[in-house]
């Protein structure tokens, strides 16, 4: 009876703000005071409604969105929600067109109809499933980690793997092949840990750590075909800084690369990757898979020499046939010529673009201000900062969307500490568009939340397992040791 009562007491309130009707309207000759910042942006046709608030004190809001063939008015108190089946038809009815959204304020009392701003509706999706790891922002500690897989297409949210179901272990690189959800991985570390290798929803915990290796397999990529994985393999150190605004850096004294062969259950090296004096790291495969870019640092004295680390963007081929490394190393990017550090290499899986971040120095640039977007234009050999998709703060891992149409990168331009899941647009000409934040249920969100949305990574669908099928794995299964080839 109470919560009806509560439920009714809701109810009329909603009603009486939707009949409220601005009065004396003051024109604005300026943008309203939107959070998330969903100005002038595009969206694709099939995201959750970009629900949003007014940072002043608002307290009703009347939205219209004009579209070419359909419009749509919300009336809200301070939180603009939409109808998911009146958003989700809007967006199918104005694919590939630019929309106008009107919003009229009541604050202190007084209305005001402030400038509108457009959402262009992009005629490609984007992939409907992202996954990412929750984390404490400072990533040295981890009391609680957890990888949940959000529909980008609706609210819907769900835990595939929580460290408190593994002894409270460290969980990392959950990275999807040609983001199909049906092969995976993720690394849990600790004593019955493993690398986790996810085919059709069958999981096989790997035991990367040979005779003669460094580390387990850290960074990795699957190559296009499914078969082959390469890795680096890295002795990380993490240590505080006292001065500037990174908190952490986070450094290799050692790191080489590895390409794992689950089929024949091996490793394939090379010494062109395994060198002793120079650090090799961050490695994926070309969108046709001839190819292995990664990057490379001359090695040095750390940490007393951090800030002269500058790591090159470099490729070297690879045959899948023979599951062999080339003969030589090629320099796409250098580090050192540009004053620049790079990490984090995509292609886009049409071959198009080879996307990376760069910071003044390092392997770590999530506490780095600095550290930004760059991409190749593989085809035209074309540099590009991505002025339009950077912040002054840190952007930095990003993941494609199937389509090379969108991907999605973390970045901390809001506040600088908390990590981000923001989409951006690529269209038929190769020009990124302006970003916008993954959006919520309830828009302020993002303020209540203390944790950082790190590796985000999309996929074309829902993944075939749960946390309980890891902890089940952790608790369970014997890891299989893998015999190097050199």
């Amino acid at each position: 009876m109470k919560n009806g009562f509560i439920h009714i007491i809701i109810g009329s309130f909603v009603w009486l703000v939707s009949c409220i009707q601005p009065t004396d309207v003051k024109i604005s000759t300026e943008w309203p005071p939107v959070y998330p910042e969903y100005t002038d942006i595009t969206i694709p046709p099939n995201i959750a409604p970009l629900h949003f608030m007014l940072r002043n004190p608002a307290d009703a809001i009347e939205v219209k969105i004009k579209g070419k063939s359909t419009d749509m008015v919300v009336k809200a108190n301070t939180r603009v929600r939409f109808s998911p089946k009146k958003w989700r038809s809007f967006l199918q009815a104005e694919k590939g067109q630019t929309v106008t959204v009107q919003v009229t304020a009541r604050v202190e009392g007084k209305w005001i109809q402030y400038a509108p701003f457009r959402w262009h509706i992009a005629p490609e999706e984007v992939d409907p499933y992202l996954s990412y790891r929750l984390i404490e922002p400072g990533y040295e500690v981890w009391n609680k980690i957890q990888i949940r897989e959000r529909h980008v297409e609706s609210f819907s949210e769900r835990v595939i793997a929580d460290n408190n179901l593994t002894e409270g272990s460290c969980m990392n690189c959950h990275v999807y092949g040609n983001q199909d959800p049906d092969l995976s991985f993720l690394h849990v570390r600790g004593g019955k840990g493993g690398t986790v290798l996810n085919r059709n929803g069958s999981l096989r915990k790997i035991n990367t750590l040979g005779e003669g290796m460094i580390s387990t397999a850290v960074y990795g990529n699957f190559h296009p075909s499914g078969r082959y994985i390469v890795f680096s393999t890295n002795i990380i150190i993490p240590e505080f800084h006292a001065f500037r605004g990174e908190k952490l850096e986070v450094y290799d004294t050692v790191s080489d690369l590895i390409v794992l062969d689950p089929d024949e259950n091996r490793i394939i090296t090379s010494p062109l990757v395994t060198e002793t004096d120079a650090l090799e790291t961050f490695p994926v495969f070309s969108a046709d898979g001839k190819a292995i870019y990664f990057c490379r640092a001359e090695s040095l004295s750390l940490p007393d020499s951090i800030h002269s680390l500058k790591y090159d963007l470099c490729r070297i081929p690879f045959d899948a046939v023979t599951g062999s490394w080339g003969e030589e190393i090629e320099t796409i990017y250098s580090g050192q010529e540009h004053g620049k550090s790079v990490c984090h290499p995509k292609t886009s899986p049409d071959g198009r673009f080879l996307s990376f971040t760069v910071a003044d120095y390092g392997t770590f640039p999530i506490w780095h201000r600095e550290a930004s977007l760059h991409w190749i234009d593989l085809q035209t050999g074309g540099l590009n900062p991505l002025e339009e998709v950077n912040s002054d703060k840190s952007d930095t891992y990003h993941s494609w969307s199937s389509n090379s149409r969108w991907f999605v990168f973390a970045s901390k331009r809001e506040d600088g500490l908390y990590g981000k899941p923001y989409f951006c647009y690529v269209d038929s000409t190769g020009k990124a568009h302006k970003p916008f934040v993954l959006p919520q249920r309830d828009p302020a969100t993002y303020d209540f939340t203390l944790k950082s949305y790190n590796i985000p990574e999309l996929s074309t669908g829902p993944l075939p397992f749960q946390a309980a099928d890891i902890e089940h794995w952790y608790e369970h299964t014997e890891a299989e040791r893998m015999n190097i080839v050199r």
